[in-house]
């Protein structure tokens, strides 16, 4: 599966986001980190860039934001993108950010465990503009190891379980959902839920991803499993129902209100989402094959939640940095 950042591709008249992302968790949970780098284009307007940092440990989450110009954006070779000096490539990350009394700086590795993942259906879905958004994990599951700098505390990741995600487009979705959690032998859960404008009507969920457990890697969700795909998302809480060839999952996704970082994400058409995301939710997860007994897994604090809506989510302050 090749990777390529799309930005450098986009029509200057146009309006296009994109992030890579990293989320890594300790083993047995407690502990999770969670770096972004996104590209926010308006139409007509040179783009800018951001680097986003969190860390999830004991208490409040740790969280900071730095936003660059277009002249300290680019695309090295061999490298997914460098804003402002934090880069990321295949097999590693390296970065700093400072703002708001927080100095956090990571130096990472990041061992592929698993072949990438695109969670859409058909492979012309990603060239042209129907969906409006786009999704990728072109590292699912990796193990992670080096350090994350928080002042002067030192964070050791020595083996935690990662992912290494990548999502662009023209626009987000109306009301979305990202599930992820790592599973046994470098296992994962790994789904994209929205629910999209179509003009004045906004669709039911459709739920799109992959899970790899033992010797059962699978797609799930898609628009032909929409019947088989329920979500009730709310801020803290998602109890979910999805499917996949010879599977059904149910499972329920709990993030403390204390264990969440709110954010702000900008449309390219200059609207705006609230977004809660946690790194260290529980997961309890019912697997059913078709001919098994259903597998039960439990993730203590492992597992990623995010929720994105247009309305206000009481109950989660958002962090004090505007977006695009």
């Amino acid at each position: 599966m090749r990777t390529r950042a799309r930005f450098p591709d986009v029509d200057p008249a146009a309006g296009h986001y994109e992030s890579f992302y990293l989320k890594a968790s300790a083993p047995g949970g407690g502990e999770a980190v969670w770096i972004r780098h996104t590209v926010h284009q308006r139409p007509g307007a040179a783009p800018t860039a951001s680097v986003w940092f969190v860390h999830f440990g004991a208490g409040q989450p740790r969280a900071a934001k730095v936003t660059v110009g277009a002249d300290a954006l680019s695309v090295p070779p061999g490298e997914y993108v460098d804003v402002g000096g934090c880069r990321i490539g295949q097999g590693w990350m390296t970065g700093k950010v400072a703002a708001r009394g927080l100095d956090a700086r990571w130096d990472l590795a990041l061992t592929d465990r698993a072949p990438g993942l695109r969670h859409l259906p058909a492979g012309w879905m990603y060239d042209r503009g129907f969906p409006r958004t786009k999704v990728e994990s072109p590292h699912p599951s990796v193990t992670v190891t080096g350090e994350v700098r928080l002042g002067d505390t030192v964070v050791a990741l020595a083996g935690w379980d990662g992912i290494v995600g990548h999502n662009w487009g023209s626009e987000h979705a109306a009301r979305w959902v990202w599930l992820q959690a790592p599973l046994a032998d470098g296992g994962y859960l790994d789904v994209a839920a929205a629910r999209v404008g179509v003009g004045p009507v906004t669709t039911p969920w459709i739920a799109n991803g992959g899970l790899l457990l033992g010797d059962l890697r699978v797609p799930l969700g898609g628009p032909l499993r929409m019947r088989a795909t329920s979500l009730d998302a709310a801020t803290g809480r998602c109890t979910f129902a999805l499917a996949g060839p010879g599977v059904r999952l149910y499972g329920t996704v709990v993030s403390p209100a204390d264990r969440m970082v709110g954010w702000r994400y900008a449309d390219p058409d200059g609207g705006e989402h609230q977004v809660s995301n946690c790194s260290v939710a529980d997961l309890e997860l019912i697997v059913q094959r078709r001919d098994a007994a259903p597998e039960v897994l439990h993730v203590p604090g492992a597992a990623a939640y995010e929720l994105g809506t247009r309305e206000p989510q009481p109950g989660v302050p958002m962090q004090p940095y505007p977006d695009g």
